[in-house]
């Protein structure tokens, strides 16, 4: 059995206070053991989830930006993508608009809703308002395809939301910030296509796991055969809309560790 494991970052494998991976170690092992597949499913930039993939020595698919993009290392050989774009040392599947689009949103409506994005801050105030380290910080800005954002008047949200729309745009929350991105990506259409090229490069019967924290998982977590929901720090549960929710015993690592290696035991019983 090949087991797919589709994961948000923040939150969920990273703890949100100090995006430590540690507790989730156990798990990690696990599935390094087994030779089954990690991939990161997040509102990280690409170079954010590189550095973050070469200090966990991982070299697999990834999915950056809410679902913006699927990215596949050209080392991964046998894989079906006759739609993928060569981009470096990676074959793209891209969902998104360019940065340059949706940054432009942003510009003509900052009066209008008191909007804050990524482009208009420098690398130390992300830093400031995300916890990140300020190298980590400079990776987040390299956006492609989305912007975070913060607005003077959250009561306004749906309003904004409206004027989004209108431009073929969508509005989703993530931990800590809003994101602005095309309508047309989402974190559960990229897992969906990712499954599908994973799974057709092999014979094995195939089962996709989800884990995430935040309502940018939602759709995610309702494509994937066992979805799981890492609880907030301070105990909240997003409601995926599934009966078949596993709910993690904790935030962060040590709890995406400990419900992760519970449902791939059910599999195997």
């Amino acid at each position: 059995m090949l087991i797919l494991v589709f994961t948000d970052l923040d939150g969920s494998l990273l703890d949100h206070a100090d995006y430590s991976y540690e507790g989730a170690r156990p798990a990690l092992e696990r599935i390094a053991r087994e030779g089954w597949a990690l991939v990161f499913v997040t509102s990280k930039t690409r170079s954010e989830v590189e550095h973050l993939q070469r200090r966990m020595g991982i070299d697999g698919p990834f999915v950056v930006e809410n679902g913006a993009a699927a990215f596949f290392p050209s080392s991964l050989t046998g894989l079906d993508i006759p739609e993928a774009k060569q981009d470096g040392s990676y074959r793209a599947v891209v969902f998104g608009r360019p940065y340059d689009e949706v940054r432009r949103f942003v510009e003509e409506m900052r009066g209008e809703y008191g909007l804050r994005g990524f482009g208009d801050m420098e690398a130390r105030e992300i830093a400031e308002l995300t916890d990140l380290p300020l190298e980590d910080a400079e990776r987040a800005r390299r956006r492609e395809f989305t912007e975070p954002f913060l607005m003077a008047e959250p009561e306004r949200l749906q309003d904004m939301k409206r004027d989004a729309a209108a431009r073929g745009l969508a509005i989703t929350t993530g931990g800590r910030l809003y994101h602005l991105m095309s309508a047309e990506q989402s974190k559960g259409r990229a897992v969906r296509k990712v499954q599908e090229i994973l799974a057709g490069s092999g014979p094995k019967p195939v089962v996709s796991l989800g884990l995430g924290d935040s309502p940018n998982d939602k759709e995610m977590l309702q494509v994937v055969d066992r979805p799981i929901v890492i609880p907030r720090p301070d105990g909240r549960v997003m409601d995926v809309g599934r009966d078949d929710v596993v709910i993690a015993p904790e935030p962060g690592s040590r709890g995406w560790s400990s419900a992760l290696l519970d449902v791939v035991s059910g599999l195997s019983s």
